[in-house]
């Protein structure tokens, strides 16, 4: 199982890669992940993108891109992986689907939590942090912020939706609900609806 996780900021794009590779066996990776991973063990990509991060600027994809590969090449994630955060355009989804030919893989699928806008705006603007003593809100978690965050989203990455469509890849999922509804919701557009029952077939 090799699928991509979609979807704006305060869909559970996190806590629901988590739970979903638990449930079908596979790592959970996210590009986060795998940039601190690089940075701090001082590999040769990941010192390449400290020198952009230091100065401020974007990585470029293709160091972002072989780091991924690099990941995905790695023992655990031969049987299936399931990946958060990226890509974030379309470039980068063509070079994924590169790096993957070169890995003799191809997704299966694509997972697209849809999320109201409103909705988005008052799960991420409800959020608070503890400084000291008192609760206070982030100034990204503003909701002229977060609407700003939505709508780059929507220019920048929302696009893939459309073209992981295109290839019968999307599947995509009400995000509104229960975190076990959510997850329910996904397996069953995997395919998997009780991942641990055994197989009748």
């Amino acid at each position: 199982m090799r699928v991509l996780r979609l979807g704006p900021p305060g869909a559970g794009k996190g806590t629901q890669a988590q739970i979903i590779a638990a449930k079908v066996g596979v790592p959970a990776i996210s590009t986060g992940d795998i940039f601190r991973a690089n940075v701090s063990g001082q590999t040769e990509l990941g010192q390449k993108a400290k020198a952009y991060m230091d100065a401020g600027d974007l990585v470029p994809d293709e160091i972002t891109v072989a780091m991924v590969k690099d990941r995905l090449s790695e023992r655990d994630a031969k049987a299936g992986f399931l990946l958060d955060g990226f890509p974030r355009t379309i470039a980068q989804a063509e070079q994924l689907r590169s790096s993957l030919a070169e890995l003799g893989q191809e997704l299966r699928g694509v997972i697209e939590l849809v999320v109201d806008e409103d909705e988005l705006v008052r799960r991420l603007s409800g959020r608070r942090m503890l400084v000291d003593g008192e609760m206070v809100q982030r100034d990204d978690d503003r909701p002229e912020t977060v609407r700003h965050r939505l709508e780059v989203y929507r220019e920048q990455t929302a696009p893939l939706s459309d073209f992981y469509e295109s290839e019968g890849l999307l599947s995509r999922i009400d995000a509104i609900g229960e975190v076990e509804e959510v997850t329910a919701r996904a397996l069953h557009a995997l395919g998997v609806d009780d991942p641990g029952q055994p197989s009748t077939d």
